[in-house]
């Protein structure tokens, strides 16, 4: 973590308080579900199938090509803490680099996030491959 901690940024308000630091604009904070998006879904009911089930290669060639441009790379899943163990060494065994995993995601999708920082969002349907940018209509508060 000390990495992307180092790049970042202390801004402060209009009275010059301190606000929470953030990444240079050409750094992007990607974080990445694990189950159905680099690799097949495998719920948290059949753990056995975490430790066999193949990356998909695309997922990893996009993802070290992120890291090696310097963007900050955390995976994050819906498995819970007991799956922390067998899915740092399914990442390791398939030569995934990161900066962070973060476990227990609420299950069940439709997830809405609601931040102070810019949040863009990407929908994976089925293919890693460079982002490119479009214009959407979304939900903003009034």
């Amino acid at each position: 973590m000390e990495k992307e901690n180092a790049n970042l940024k202390q801004i402060t308000d209009e009275n010059g308080e301190l606000l929470s630091p953030i990444l240079p604009d050409e750094v992007k904070n990607f974080l990445i579900d694990i189950d159905g998006t680099i690799c097949d879904d495998i719920p948290n009911e059949e753990p056995e199938r975490m430790a066999t089930c193949p990356p998909y290669p695309d997922a990893q060639e996009m993802i070290d090509k992120w890291y090696d441009e310097g963007h900050v790379i955390t995976f994050f899943t819906s498995r819970t803490e007991e799956h922390r163990e067998i899915t740092e060494e399914w990442l390791r065994n398939h030569n995934f680099r990161y900066h962070g995993l973060l476990m227990n995601k609420p299950r069940g999708g439709n997830y809405h996030w609601i931040d102070n920082h810019i949040v863009r969002a990407t929908r994976f349907k089925g293919q890693f491959t460079d982002l490119v940018i479009k214009t959407k209509e979304i939900e903003v508060f009034k």
